[in-house]
Formats: structure tokens, C-alpha cells, sequence
């Protein structure tokens, strides 16, 4: 009588060997759809297992809503990247019409506060600029000395634009022509220079997060670079007239 032959052990598929042969025949499951259906996977939220077609619902919906988020987020962007064009257009072709200096400052002052919410301006310009004209200029255009050019200078750190908190002796001193906040508020100032050293432009905000650290400084170059042009402009054209 032979002994009757013990079974072999359960064999236990790997299953890193199981899923790179599925990622390396990816058509298995054509034709075995009812397979499918029987398959369970872990619920993405924890919630027990679910089937692999609902999982799959589930990740589609999930990318679907992404990709709608960040459609929303980009017309958002585009929606404010008009908005920006659009005032600052509006600004510089209102810059182009003023007459002179006085004028220039004066609508700098009035466009920034209703197109970009500015509390106050200052245009601090060299002597060299103003004494010609048969008038002392008028606020926000301001005569820089060496007090005003020296604190500018040192807010701006050696950079030719920056944004900064602004306490209420600096207001005081920089926008003397402005109510001052109570305590402090922010400003962004750039250099105004055409080949030489035109003075600086101040925009100011009550509010301390307005002109943030971390802004870019991008607009407030491009409106410096306009502004020194117009100065120099009117500049010259007052020359003429005499």
C-alpha cells in the first residue's frame, strides 16, 4: 500500500510580480469585465473598500473638479490682468494731457487714489527742476533737500524700487502734504532717473498691508520711468516758452 502523497504548500503570488505583469499587459481585463466588477479597492477617504469602477468615478470626478478649479483660477488671473491694463492705460494717456509739472502731480495724485485706492503721492524732484518755474510747485510735487533725500535713500536700501511700512514720522516728513496715519502705514518708492538723478516718486497707504514687503515693484518702475520722462518733458518745454 503507498502512502498517499501530502499536497503541495499554497503558493502566494507577489505582488510587486503581480502588478508589473498587469502594467505589462495592460489588456488583460478586456473581456473579463465581470472581473472588474468583483475587484475592491481601499475608499480614498478611509470608508472600508469600494469597487474599482467606483474608485475610478471617484478619481475622475476628483481631477475633473481640479482642472475646473484651475481653469476658474486662471480666468480670475486674466480677469485681473485686464483690469490692471486697462487703469493703467487710462493713467498714462491722462499723465500724456497734463500741461505741466504742477498738473502732472496733481493727476498722478487723483488717477492713483481712484483707480488703484492710493491714500497719497509724493514727487520729490531736485531743485534743478523747479527753480526755473515762475511758481514754487504744488503738492503733491515737493522740492527734495538733503533730509528727504537722505531718509528716501535709506528706505530704499540700494534698490531702485521698494515697498516698505512707513511710520507716521516718516509720512510726516515724505508726504507733508497728506494726513498722516495714527500709527503707521505702507508706501512704495522708486527712483526717478533719465540718465540722471530726477528725484523720487512716493505712492502711501493708511493701510500697512497695502504696499506689503513681498509686493513686485514692476508697475511702480514702469509709472517712474513715465513720470520722468513727463517731468523732463515740461521741463524743456518751459525753456521754450521763455
Amino acid at each position: 500500500m503507498t502512502r498517499a502523497q501530502a499536497p503541495e504548500p499554497r503558493q502566494t503570488l507577489d505582488p510587486e510580480r503581480v502588478a508589473h505583469w498587469l502594467a505589462r499587459h495592460p489588456d488583460f481585463f478586456v473581456g473579463r469585465e465581470g472581473l472588474l466588477q468583483q475587484l475592491k479597492v481601499p475608499h480614498p477617504e478611509g470608508h472600508g473598500a469600494i469597487s474599482l469602477l467606483e474608485r475610478l468615478v471617484h478619481d475622475l470626478r476628483e481631477r475633473a473638479e481640479t482642472a475646473e478649479w484651475r481653469l476658474e483660477q486662471l480666468l480670475d488671473s486674466a480677469r485681473h490682468n485686464e483690469g490692471q491694463y486697462r487703469r493703467t492705460r487710462g493713467l498714462v494717456l491722462a499723465l500724456l494731457e497734463a500741461e505741466d509739472g504742477d498738473a502732472l502731480g496733481q493727476t498722478l495724485a487723483t488717477q492713483l487714489a481712484e483707480q488703484f485706492q492710493t491714500s497719497a503721492v509724493a514727487l520729490w524732484c531736485p531743485a534743478s527742476l523747479t527753480d526755473r518755474e515762475p511758481h514754487p510747485p504744488q503738492a503733491p510735487r515737493q522740492v527734495l533737500d538733503d533730509t528727504a533725500g537722505q531718509r528716501l535713500g535709506a528706505l530704499l536700501e540700494g534698490r531702485n524700487s521698494r515697498c516698505s511700512r512707513l511710520s507716521a514720522t516718516d509720512w510726516k516728513l515724505l508726504l507733508p502734504h497728506a494726513k498722516a496715519p495714527a500709527q503707521a502705514g505702507s508706501c512704495v518708492i522708486t527712483r526717478l532717473t533719465l540718465g540722471e538723478p530726477l528725484g523720487y516718486l512716493v505712492l502711501a497707504s493708511h493701510d500697512t498691508e497695502h504696499f506689503r514687503a513681498s509686493l513686485d515693484t514692476l508697475f511702480t518702475e514702469y509709472l517712474g520711468e513715465v513720470v520722468a520722462r513727463l517731468l523732463v518733458h515740461h521741463g524743456r518745454a518751459g525753456d521754450a516758452s521763455r
